[in-house]
Formats: structure tokens, sequence, C-alpha cells
């Protein structure tokens, strides 16, 4: 009995190296696709997360003008969508529990304040990108949004 299990013992096969290896290489090189894909896609859906945050920033902009007939001035700030603005002009209209939803300011995407600006009957609203800082390239650039 003991020559047959000896002899099945050498018949079983497994994977060789080679086998594992090239599998293993396959694997790799699919991580490196999907990966490549993802860390690309990452940039893009953080552009259009912010751009998508300033544009319901401008939307209650507009709903504000719609109360109390001009935009917030510089010096009010975007804060004047969450608590009642003081100095001039005030609004006499301001909608009770502010313009945004959880009373509180939306961040761009990569966890900065966007940047307000108000000038002759317009604003601008800007996130400096990744960098927090002017100018830049793809995820690094500006956005701006105006109304």
């Amino acid at each position: 009995m003991s020559y047959k299990k000896i002899d099945r013992a050498a018949k079983q096969s497994g994977f060789t190296l080679i086998e594992v290896m090239v599998v293993l290489a396959i694997i790799g090189g699919m991580l490196a696709l999907v990966a490549g894909n993802i860390m690309g896609n990452a940039g893009e859906a953080r552009i259009k997360t912010t751009k998508s945050q300033m544009f319901l920033i401008g939307n209650a902009l507009d709903l504000y003008k719609l109360d109390n007939y001009t935009y917030p001035t510089t010096d009010q700030g975007l804060e004047a969508l969450i608590t009642k603005p003081s100095g001039s002009p005030e609004p006499k209209n301001w909608k009770s529990g502010g313009y945004l939803k959880g009373g509180k300011l939306p961040q761009d995407a990569w966890g900065s304040e966007f940047v307000y600006f108000y000038e002759e009957g317009s604003y601008t609203i800007l996130s400096l990108g990744a960098d927090g800082q002017e100018g830049g390239e793809e995820e690094l650039a500006d956005l701006e949004h105006q109304g």
C-alpha cells in the first residue's frame, strides 16, 4: 500500500512558479490600468463637485437678491446666506433660517472655503483649486462662477 501512496503523490500536480508569476503579472497589469483610470477620474470628479457647489451657492445668492433686491456685498460675504448680515445695505426681507440648508457654507472638494466678490450688481465665486493658490492648470486651476 505504501507504494500506491507514493505513486499518487508523484502524479499530483500543482502550479509551477512560472504559472504563478504569469498570473500575478496579469493581475498587476490590470490593477495598474484600473488605478490609472480611477486616479484620473478623481480629479475630474472633484472639479465637477466644486462646480456643482458653486452653482448651488449661486442659486442661493439669486434667492437672496429676489428677497432683498441686491446681492450681499463683498464685506457681508457668503455668510449672508446663513446669518442675517448687518451693515449697508441691510437686508429687509432676509429669509428666516437662511438660504442654504444645513446652516453652514459648503466648501470646495479640497476642503477650502469659496472666495466671494460683489461689484456693480454682479458677483463672482472662486475656488482656488487643489493647491489653494491663484492660478494653476487642471486640478490646480482656479474655478469661477459668475452671476
